[in-house]
């Protein structure tokens, strides 16, 4: 199976390269990219990192397949020593005190950090350029949005900057930017990899989620990173998803997807002509689809959105400078909160605070925040009934092709909108995999909760097919 861990796994066993050679390549490729991936590289332990893996090779004793293979950091994750911006004025000189512990597995597997990866500030934003170290560009066409937020991420992995990237998604972070630059996202079931030491977005749909050029990849990290932390009480403990597992796709028998999806306005021309030619193709392989009814897209990016907001003003309101970030004085102690966040938040991370404490308000919130709560429930509702009927659905990951660079800035609607294929199963928790076939921007599929095998297995079977 198509693997670069396995290839250079293979590469450093056998002695055809050195994990120092490979890493400085990396860091290399790293500094002189044009395409503003990059928040801090972490080179010193890196380069000491792959110099301990030399010396256990050199000295006969094995290693394990991850040992040795570098990787990339969304800077929202705490690693220890680092600086931990998330792409934001007010942390810009924050480090990191601890290690989040999806991270610590990596680390304990022995997987090398080289880069903190540029990113929407604190997640906020599809499209990577609500951030102070400047647009991240796509890999693919540089005028072009890289996706967001965890588009240095997605951009780094498609360069072969990385060999896989760990990005966050909360409404299709992970999955969009994979979409648009062409390579493998997914966005576990919520839960099955700790969210500790993950700076908080909206804690009820934020995911730890891997970025890699395959299928195999994904499964590798996934398992690594997988598991129960008592550090976070939402985890689960979650059976390792083997080679073989996900070679057979006999279990699935009935693919579904959302009508109103490719029945709406908003699609694309080609995106929905490019997703129907793959629905053939499944039927032709002698599996049944189903065509299924679901909330309408501005239901869903409304309903995601008014609580995504009210969970981030609730989880942002620590940050005041006084115990992190960047505090600026004034006279009293108000007026040094206000100034302080006024002047180290973003325009859009404004705007989702104003907008959360809006709908938590008193004489908004049963009006909007618990009629979206509902809306949830009921979303996850009409999940669990359509996986009664169907095994997996298959998706578009974004109604149209990635935007220019400016012209998000210019129309936050525009970008919230582009989310509309992603949020819903974000809502409903659900394992759901970017897949770079089918459309421009992929496709996304997903199964009921606790079965990430069966994204994994369905995307094998389509890798060769679309």
């Amino acid at each position: 199976m198509e693997s670069q861990i396995h290839k250079i796994h293979q590469q450093l066993v056998n002695n055809e390269i050195t994990c120092t050679a490979l890493v400085q390549e990396k860091l290399e490729a790293l500094k002189q990219n044009s395409n503003n991936t990059v928040n801090a590289l972490l080179e010193t332990s890196a380069l000491n990192l792959a110099a301990k893996v030399d010396a256990k090779i050199k000295n006969g004793e094995p290693i394990g397949l991850l040992e040795g293979i570098p990787f990339g950091i969304k800077d929202v994750y705490m690693v220890q020593g680092t600086y931990t911006t998330a792409s934001s004025e007010l942390l810009k000189n924050y480090k990191s005190a601890y290690t989040a512990t999806a991270i610590q597995k990596l680390l304990d597997a022995g997987a090398i950090p080289l880069v903190k990866e540029n990113c929407d500030s604190f997640g906020h934003g599809s499209s990577s350029e609500n951030t102070i170290f400047g647009a991240v560009k796509n890999a693919i066409n540089p005028d072009l949005v890289g996706g967001g937020s965890s588009g240095g991420s997605a951009v780094n992995v498609a360069k072969d900057y990385t060999v896989f990237s760990i990005g966050g998604d909360t409404g299709g972070s992970v999955r969009q930017p994979a979409g648009y630059n062409n390579v493998y996202g997914l966005k576990p079931t919520y839960g099955r990899i700790s969210r500790f030491g993950l700076m908080a977005y909206a804690s009820s749909t934020d995911c730890v989620g891997p970025i890699a050029k395959s299928i195999e990849d994904i499964r590798i990290v996934l398992n690594t990173m997988s598991g129960q932390d008592v550090k976070d009480q939402t985890t689960y403990a979650s059976a390792e998803i083997t080679q073989d597992d996900i070679q057979s796709s006999d279990s699935i028998q009935t693919v579904g997807y959302f009508k109103n999806f490719i029945d709406s306005e908003a699609i694309d021309p080609q995106v929905k002509s490019d997703f129907l030619a793959a629905i053939d193709k499944i039927k032709a392989k002698g599996i049944a689809v189903k065509a299924l009814d679901f909330f309408k897209s501005d239901t869903l990016v409304s309903t995601y959105y008014t609580l995504a907001m009210a969970e981030t003003a609730s989880n942002l309101s620590r940050l005041d400078g006084t115990n992190y970030g960047n505090r600026i004085e004034r006279d009293t102690l108000k007026e040094t909160y206000s100034i302080t966040r006024s002047e180290n938040f973003s325009d859009e991370t404004k705007r989702r605070i104003v907008g959360g404490n809006q709908v938590l308000s008193q004489g908004f919130s049963d009006e909007i925040y618990l009629k979206g709560l509902n809306l949830r429930d009921q979303i996850s509702e009409n999940f669990e009934n359509d996986f009664k009927e169907v095994d997996v659905i298959i998706s578009p990951v974004t109604p149209s092709t990635p935007p220019k660079i400016g012209d998000s800035l210019k129309d936050p609607l525009a970008m919230y909108l582009s989310d509309a294929y992603t949020v819903g199963f974000s809502l409903g928790q659900l394992p759901t995999l970017t897949i770079p076939q089918g459309t421009a921007t992929g496709l996304q599929l997903t199964a009921a909760k606790n079965n990430d095998e069966l994204v994994l297995k369905f995307a094998n079977f389509l890798k060769d097919l679309i």
